[in-house]
């Protein structure tokens, strides 16, 4: 029997969000852990400000990169929408078309492994106030360098659907017709995530270099927090422009 993609993905999102919901669980149950992860997504987004401050004030690459921060790198609490895409996902898989659905499913596999990180890290920080070392030896200390390539992956991925988006002109008439049958269904959260990362990578004119930008900095980063020498590196007394652990805060 052929299998439906549309399906099996609308499964998997199911999947990623119940990780995510245990990962909420979790943090809720052991003393202090909630606080500390809370600290650690404001210092990544932090870091993210100070990695991509020329997009971030770059009129071309601006939107996009703090429609980045915002969704995928900040601290905003997204349970209402994880609730909402839990209850809507047969909606989706009916309603979307194939490609936007696999968006989606790759929005929920990112999601999922950046709360999984996150709550790893939590676990690794000596308190709630997170400083350039005790991030570097967090993420060492989790040992997870292909989880975090996956990470990396995925957030492109995501990027690249929303730039593809951009260059058939039927998606951008197929969002603004699925805006009344969205908001009945219960699926506004995801509508307003679709409709804004399209019009924010269509306003970029091309997403190539801002891809581009995320993918080089990302990694290089990673390399270097995963390197024997991070953590006496992150204390900022070898640190110069060219390293990748000079960009954190």
């Amino acid at each position: 029997m052929a299998t439906n993609p549309k399906s099996d993905e609308a499964d998997a999102i199911v999947q990623e969000l119940r990780i995510v919901s245990a990962e909420r669980a979790v943090r809720m149950a052991e003393p202090g852990l909630a606080v500390r992860v809370q600290a650690l997504k404001h210092y990544q987004q932090k870091r993210f400000r100070r990695t991509y401050a020329d997009l971030l004030n770059d009129a071309r690459h601006r939107d996009a990169a703090q429609f980045f921060l915002e969704e995928l790198y900040g601290p905003k609490d997204f349970e209402e929408r994880d609730a909402q895409f839990m209850r809507i996902v047969p909606a989706v898989r009916r309603m979307f078309p194939q490609e936007i659905v696999h968006t989606v499913a790759n929005l929920a596999s990112l999601h999922a492994l950046s709360e999984t990180l996150d709550t790893e890290m939590g676990r690794r920080l000596p308190g709630d106030v997170v400083t350039a070392v005790d991030y570097a030896a967090a993420w060492r200390a989790t040992g997870r360098p292909q989880a975090r390539e996956q990470q990396i992956a995925l957030t492109l991925a995501v990027g690249e659907s929303l730039d593809r988006y951009t260059r058939v002109p039927m998606i951008r008439t197929t969002l603004r017709m699925m805006r009344g049958p969205a908001r009945a269904a219960g699926m506004s959260e995801l509508q307003r995530f679709l409709e804004t990362g399209f019009d924010t990578f269509k306003a970029m004119r091309g997403a190539e270099h801002f891809l581009r930008c995320i993918a080089t900095r990302e990694r290089a980063l990673a390399t270097a927090l995963f390197a024997e020498t991070s953590v006496a590196r992150a204390t900022g007394s070898n640190v110069g422009d060219t390293d990748p652990l000079g960009q954190l805060p």
